[in-house]
């Protein structure tokens, strides 16, 4: 049954496509008439997540003016009060440049929380790279890797708790190279050396894991506490910051920076519709709930979102993302070269599309456990699959369906009104819905960082209308990878994707 969960979904896409074409042919009418509701469709969804993304941006612009440790102190209902929580904090990386890694432990010593309820772990990796024909790369860069995680350790070592590196041994038994096994080791060895011998309540624990070249704003782990503490059943939740794609935003070429935004507006969306967030990159989860449902796995590619699942099964259903309205920020794809950063950002939505491999586990799990009410699988069944199906299908849709059925329609349906009519109609429903992506353009320069010397005036207007570039980022760094994914997926074995990890650096 598992293999079938696997094939649906990638089936389900192509099936799409070719019945797209097909009844162009066949059907030309009946296709153009589907092709103008789904436009309005389309058009009715742009306008529907806009005002998510501007209650989410407006719940965010206030949370940032908020001082949360202030906010904490007289935080009623709290037995022991907020005080008695840590953070252990994992920072998983692999031959990333010393400069991205400061950046990030600059960031967290410069928070608005008391460092001591830190426990920082660096989690370096012991394999080194592959070369392109397979052979391993000198060991020098694990030495090298080693090396910025003793010089990180000697300038940022004092300012917390306590401060780990570990060292995730290769070639492990049940495990692919990657950042799930990586931050399950890591996690393992804080219990054994930090946190056990200190006596220290599992309960009061919350874990936070940030990719390496995450910055955290200076309110992050007050606004955090605030929420663990502020939320029911705070023990079956994972708290879910916003990803702001921005630390080096002014590098990234325009298509890179249409991408990255769309990520982050994306993400907002999701945040004000909390009934369906699940858990992405950077999360914090209470160190009780991993321990239930045995860390995060360590033999696939999307563990920041399989973690979500995991619970949900493990706690029949009973388990949920709570928003943040806060962000912490990331970097962009950035690359040396322009084409360098398009290989990249495609291979990076490629790994995020791998988020379909989810699909099979959770419909496997909820084939398994009658516990879980028939309500909620119905309900994100199909908001998964919908979701990952409109990843591959949407964005080809609108773009071929307008023009299809006047080309393969023949002689008779093109001498038809309606066959005149269909590409006008189509124009003008896609000219409605870019006057949300003007407003997204204007969001855009409001989420821009503080602003380098060099960009003056004339680059607003530069930053507003890169985003004409939005329906090809939609079919060529959305569509395209999505579709690849969902095929790798169905076709299993070895067409199946490891994890990839997007290169990092400063220029």
């Amino acid at each position: 049954m598992k293999r079938f969960f696997e094939i649906f979904p990638g089936a389900l896409a192509w099936l799409t496509l070719v019945l797209m074409i097909v009844f162009s042919w066949k059907l030309p009418t009946a296709v153009s008439i589907f092709i103008i509701l789904f436009d309005i469709y389309w058009l009715l969804k742009t306008i529907y997540l806009s005002l998510h993304l501007r209650s989410t941006f407006a719940t965010t612009k206030k949370n940032l003016k908020i001082n949360w440790l202030d906010a904490l102190r007289p935080l009623p209902g709290v037995e022991g009060g907020w005080s008695d929580i840590y953070h252990l904090i994992i920072l998983p990386m692999y031959h990333e440049p010393y400069e991205v890694v400061r950046e990030s432990f600059e960031s967290l010593a410069r928070v608005n929380y008391p460092k001591e309820k830190f426990l920082v772990v660096l989690a370096t990796e012991a394999r080194t790279e592959l070369s392109s024909a397979g052979t391993e790369l000198s060991s020098a860069r694990a030495g090298e890797e080693r090396s910025v995680a003793e010089r990180i350790k000697r300038e940022f070592g004092a300012t917390f708790f306590r401060f780990l590196v570990t060292v995730h041994p290769e070639n492990t038994p049940g495990e692919i190279p990657g950042k799930g096994a990586n931050e399950t080791w890591a996690l393992k060895r804080a219990r054994e050396k930090i946190i056990d011998p200190l006596g220290i309540d599992h309960s009061k624990i919350l874990v936070s894991v940030f990719d390496i070249d995450t910055q955290v704003f200076p309110e992050y782990f007050g606004r955090l506490t605030h929420a663990y503490l502020s939320a029911s059943n705070r023990e079956r939740a994972i708290y879910q910051p916003i990803p702001f794609f921005t630390n080096n935003i002014y590098k990234a070429p325009a298509l890179a920076r249409v991408v990255s935004f769309s990520a982050t507006f994306w993400q907002m969306m999701q945040q004000s519709r909390f009934e369906r967030l699940t858990s992405f990159s950077s999360q914090s989860i209470p160190l009780r709930a991993l321990e239930d449902v045995g860390f995060w796995h360590t033999d696939i590619v999307s563990e920041d979102s399989r973690i979500f699942w995991q619970g949900y099964l493990h706690y029949h259903g009973d388990f949920r993302v709570e928003p943040l309205f806060y962000p912490v920020s990331m970097d962009a794809n950035v690359a040396p070269t322009f084409w360098a950063t398009m290989k990249n950002i495609y291979k990076q939505q490629r790994r995020w599309g791998w988020g379909c491999e989810n699909i099979p586990y959770m419909l496997e799990g909820f084939r398994k456990d009658p516990a879980i009410p028939a309500r909620k699988k119905w309900y994100w069944t199909w908001n998964l699959l919908e979701g990952f199906h409109s990843w591959a299908t949407n964005s080809l849709m609108i773009f071929a369906l307008g023009w299809l059925p006047v080309i393969l329609g023949g002689r008779h349906f093109n001498y038809s009104l309606l066959s005149y009519n269909l590409p006008q109609i189509t124009r003008f429903i896609i000219s409605l819905s870019m006057i949300g992506i003007a407003s997204s353009a204007i969001l855009g320069i409001m989420l821009l960082p503080p602003r380098p010397k060099w960009f003056g005036t004339w680059h607003y207007a530069v930053y507003f209308f890169q985003w004409i570039f939005m329906p090809l980022t939609l079919i060529v760094f959305g569509a395209f990878p999505g579709l690849e994914a969902q095929t790798r997926l169905m076709l299993g074995g070895k067409f199946k994707l490891g994890f990839w990890v997007t290169p990092k650096g400063r220029r």
